[in-house]
């Protein structure tokens, strides 16, 4: 931790677990929603060629797909952090989830574009894996960063 950040001001301390904690409040938002939404509406609009139980693994599958591209988004925005800025990687992560969960919200369907479709859902989500997987290690890491001395446990915690 760098001299400067041990003597980090309370009100910047405060800042700093809020921003924390809000962010990964958003990544994990977005997990539900996408959650719910596998369940109840992207097999029937995405999958249609499958049956209904198929198309629900489907979209269940696409679920899976973030999940996997988290640890590849720590690595990658891991490393662009280290080189450009923590705090400047963590809003790009943070604008890229809002970018792909309003384009899994914007997307045509099957039955408009084809097999399209489920490509699309594929990449954004992708996209919002790789997002997660930045938000939330360049959060926990500035939180613990910042923390006074002796607390870097319970600031990490808010992320």
């Amino acid at each position: 931790m760098a001299v400067a950040e041990a003597g980090s001001r309370p009100d910047q301390l405060r800042r700093v677990a809020l921003a924390s904690a809000v962010g990964t409040t958003i990544e994990w938002y977005d997990y539900f929603i996408y959650s719910t939404a596998a369940a109840l509406v992207f097999g029937s609009q995405f999958f249609t060629d499958l049956e209904p139980a198929s198309a629900t693994l489907a979209a269940f599958a696409t679920l899976g797909v973030g999940f996997l591209a988290r640890p590849i988004g720590g690595v990658v925005w891991g490393h662009f952090g280290d080189r450009v800025g923590r705090k400047a990687m963590l809003i790009a992560s943070l604008l890229l989830m809002g970018f792909a969960t309003v384009g899994v919200g914007l997307l045509p369907t099957y039955d408009q574009i084809g097999l399209l479709a489920p490509v699309l859902l594929l990449v954004l989500r992708l996209l919002q894996g790789l997002s997660a997987g930045g938000e939330w290690g360049g959060a926990a890491l500035m939180a613990v960063e910042h923390a006074p001395e002796g607390q870097r446990g319970k600031y990490g915690s808010y992320s």
